[in-house]
C-alpha cells in the first residue's frame, strides 16, 4: 500500500496548490485563477499580470495597444552584478513585454477610454523612461480624443537603474495628468498590490477618483524602513488601503470581482451616460485564461499594416 501511494504522489503534476502569502492556507491553483488570484480563504488579493488585469476589465476584442516600440535604454551603464542592459533583454524575453506599462485604448462596459495598466513582472512594475513617456503619451492621445483616463498601479517605484532619468518621470506623469485636467479629461487611478515608493508620490496619488484593491499596500517608504526610523511602533493596518481609506488618502475600496462594474459606472458618470445601463452590460468572461486572448487584439499600427498587405495581394 505504500508503495502504492508512493507511486500516485510520484505521478501527480506540480504546480497543482498555490500558498496564500497572507493566511497561509493552500489554494487549488485551478480555483485561484479562476477567483482571478484572489485567496478563497480570506480575500487576499494577489498581485495580477498586466495581460490578465486588461482581459478582466475591459470589454473582450476592445483592448487597442498603443506605442509598443518604446523600448529603455542603458543611459548610465549601470551594472547590478548584471549590466542593466543584460536585465533588460532577459526581462523581454521572460515577460513578452517591452516595459512595464501596457498602454492603450479600450471599452470598460461599453465606455471609450484610454486606459494604462503596470506590469509588476517587469522589473518589480518599476517606473522608467519608458513607463513615463507611455503614460504622458496616453494623457496627449486623451486630450485629443476626449477619453476619460484609467491607470492601474502596481510597482515598487522608481527604477534604480536609470538614475535621475527615472525620478524626472515623477514631474513628467504629474505635468501630463494636469493637462488632462486643464482640458476637463476625467481621470481614475486604480492602486493595487503593492503600489510604493515613486509611483504612490506621482501620478498613482494626483487622479481626480483614487480607487484601491482590498488590503494593498500604498506609500512612499515601507512601513519597516518607516518603523525603524521613528523607532516606534506603527498603527495596525498601517499603509493598507483600508487604513488609506479612514484617513481619507483614497476615495473608495473596490474588491477585484466588482472593479469592472464599478469603473463602468464611474466612467458612465463622467462622460455623461447613463450609469444604470452601464452597470447592466454583459459582464466579462469569468475564467482568466480565456479572455486573455479575446480581450487583446493588435496594436493600431500593426493592424493597419495587416490591412494594406490584404489589399496588395
Amino acid at each position: 500500500m505504500a508503495w502504492a501511494r508512493f507511486g500516485k504522489k510520484k505521478d501527480m503534476p506540480g504546480g497543482l496548490w498555490i500558498k496564500c502569502e497572507s493566511c497561509g492556507a493552500m489554494l487549488f491553483r485551478k480555483e485561484f485563477e479562476q477567483r482571478h488570484r484572489v485567496c478563497g480563504t480570506c480575500g487576499y488579493h494577489f498581485t495580477l499580470p498586466a495581460r490578465e488585469r486588461i482581459a478582466l476589465t475591459v470589454d473582450p476584442g476592445s483592448f487597442e495597444e498603443r506605442w509598443t516600440n518604446l523600448v529603455a535604454q542603458d543611459l548610465l551603464g549601470f551594472n547590478d552584478r548584471v549590466p542593466y542592459g543584460e536585465k533588460l533583454v532577459a526581462t523581454r524575453a521572460k515577460t513578452g513585454e517591452a516595459d512595464a506599462m501596457v498602454t492603450g485604448k479600450a471599452l470598460v462596459k461599453g465606455v471609450p477610454c484610454a486606459l494604462g495598466v503596470m506590469n509588476f513582472q517587469f522589473l518589480g512594475g518599476s517606473m522608467g523612461m519608458v513607463v513615463g513617456e507611455k503614460i504622458a503619451l496616453l494623457c496627449e492621445f486623451a486630450v485629443e480624443q476626449k477619453l476619460p483616463v484609467v491607470l492601474f498601479a502596481c510597482s515598487g517605484g522608481a527604477r534604480m537603474h536609470e538614475g535621475a532619468v527615472s525620478l524626472m518621470q515623477m514631474a513628467k506623469t504629474c505635468g501630463a495628468l494636469q493637462r488632462c485636467n486643464a482640458a476637463g479629461i476625467p481621470t481614475i487611478s486604480v492602486m493595487t498590490h503593492p503600489t510604493t515608493g515613486g509611483v504612490t508620490a506621482s501620478f498613482a496619488s494626483v487622479c481626480d477618483l483614487l480607487i484601491a484593491e482590498p488590503g494593498a499596500l500604498i506609500g512612499f517608504a515601507g512601513p519597516r524602513v518607516i518603523a525603524t526610523t521613528i523607532k516606534k511602533e506603527l498603527p495596525k493596518g498601517f499603509q493598507r488601503s483600508e487604513f488609506l481609506l479612514e484617513k481619507g488618502q483614497i476615495d473608495r475600496i473596490v474588491p477585484r470581482s466588482q472593479l469592472r462594474d464599478e469603473l463602468g459606472r464611474l466612467l458612465a458618470y463622467a462622460t455623461g451616460r447613463d450609469p444604470v445601463a452601464v452597470f447592466k452590460a454583459q459582464p466579462v468572461a469569468v475564467e482568466a485564461e480565456a479572455v486573455v486572448a479575446a480581450a487583446v487584439v493588435p496594436p493600431a499600427d500593426e493592424a493597419k499594416a495587416k490591412k494594406k498587405t490584404k489589399a496588395k495581394k
